[in-house]
């Protein structure tokens, strides 16, 4: 079962660097709750679409890089590099990621990450491209 719950992780990294927003919400449950750590937390399934709809993941292009991934029952542990294109130019940080997975869809993910680093990584890209 960790295989395919891991499986599960990994298929649904793949859809983030495809931008397949169809994949993407698929792989979640309906009352799935979504953390984005240090953000508000979404609830539900039309919280997170209100969310990446709302232009905080309009991005040209996804790269997630897993680093390390571990698996203790429905947990899916990542350790990871995401890093995303903004007006031609990436941006990357640093994440450590929580997925629990139920019936087969991810039920919980939480991400952690420095707030600070990528809000200034996109400061950063915005000016340059307003420049």
């Amino acid at each position: 079962m960790s295989d395919t719950n891991e499986k599960i992780v990994l298929d649904f990294i793949e859809a983030w660097n495809r931008l397949d927003y169809d994949a993407i919400y698929g792989a979640m449950a309906d009352d799935i709750f979504y953390h984005n750590i240090p953000m508000e937390p979404c609830d539900g399934i039309a919280a997170v679409k209100g969310l990446f709809d709302s232009g905080a993941f309009d991005f040209e292009a996804a790269e997630w890089i897993v680093h390390a991934i571990a698996t203790n029952g429905n947990v899916v542990l990542t350790e990871r590099t995401d890093k995303f294109q903004m007006a031609g130019q990436w941006i990357a940080i640093r994440v450590m990621g929580t997925f629990e997975i139920e019936d087969g869809k991810i039920k919980k993910w939480r991400d952690y990450f420095d707030l600070a680093e990528f809000q200034n990584q996109i400061a950063a890209v915005m000016s340059s491209a307003a420049s």
